[in-house]
């Protein structure tokens, strides 16, 4: 499942398509997706010009004229592309090319949006567990899909005070407790693993037994590799692309996650207390039914 920073490279890239822009027009190719499009779906979108575009956690949020707001996640499988109208064409940062023929009509093309950009948007989800709905903007914060949801990650609000207020007295292992959307929005369990070697703490230790200056270094690592992941345009594993096309390529960037019998990259302290290249083998071990990587010499 697309990761925080994989949705927001989704939604940098639609941002010059749809931020700012009118739905002159929109098409649904079938009743559902993991769950049913809302009554009139297409008609409450056409016409409507999109105040804003942000992100909450792994959705992206268009917020309408009309006063509903478009929420959209994109599930196992989905992905959002953008294409000119016409010709190949430059909006903001971003170079579009023009829609192919039969672009929109595919199988797997369950919506497509039309914008005065001009711009084509498709969403197309072969395993249909992405999701489209409309929500009043005033209540969105109060609706089911949003009111558990934990702190943003790259907000100024994420900090090491935050973070050690909400995994005291947690026994679960610290992999677990950040991929718990409650505490976290938007981790995964590709950059939980990355942040955790990055902040030299094993996967294994008890959440509310990690250290204050440990948690002070995860906040940090966790903002970081964010950070890194957006700027490489998210990792690319299945299905994953930017809203041009385009695959990310954080993925060869990566640290422990898919490395399980590989060197170490990182340092390990000495029992002088001095860094040096560690030693030790990225290894594999299962967490709640998911693969979790990290080097046992340098994470402790």
């Amino acid at each position: 499942m697309p990761e925080l920073p994989e949705v927001e490279t989704v939604r940098l890239g639609l941002l010059p398509a749809l931020e700012g822009r009118t739905i002159t027009q929109a098409h649904i190719r079938r009743k559902d997706l993991r769950r049913p499009f809302p009554p009139r779906f297409a008609e409450r979108l056409t016409g409507r010009v999109v105040r804003k575009l942000t992100r909450r956690a792994k959705y992206i949020l268009a917020a309408l004229d009309s006063g509903e707001t478009l929420v959209i996640h994109l599930g196992m499988s989905g992905r959002i592309s953008v294409y000119a109208e016409g010709k190949q064409r430059r909006l903001g940062d971003y170079v579009y090319s023009p829609a192919p023929d039969g672009v929109g009509q595919g199988k797997h093309d369950h919506v497509v949006i039309e914008t005065d950009a001009p711009a084509r948007i498709v969403f197309n989800d072969h395993r249909r567990f992405g999701l489209m709905t409309l929500v009043p903007t005033k209540t969105l914060d109060a609706d089911p899909l949003f009111k558990d949801i934990g702190i943003e990650p790259l907000s100024k609000q994420f900090d090491a005070k935050h973070l050690a207020a909400a995994l005291e007295g947690k026994k679960t292992p610290i992999k677990s407790a950040l991929l718990d959307q409650r505490v976290v929005a938007g981790l995964g369990n590709i950059y939980v693993c990355e942040a955790l070697f990055g902040a030299h703490i094993s996967p294994k230790r008890l959440a509310g037994a990690v250290k204050k200056d440990q948690i002070a270094m995860l906040v940090r690592a966790i903002k970081q590799v964010l950070k890194d992941a957006i700027a490489a345009g998210g990792s690319t594993l299945r299905d994953h692309a930017q809203a041009t096309g385009d695959p990310g390529n954080f993925q060869h960037r990566f640290l422990v996650y898919g490395r399980e019998g590989k060197p170490c990259k990182g340092t390990a302290s000495s029992s002088e207390g001095h860094k040096k290249d560690c030693r030790g083998t990225v290894k594999r071990i299962v967490q709640a039914g998911r693969s979790t990587f990290y080097c046992p010499a340098c994470q402790k």
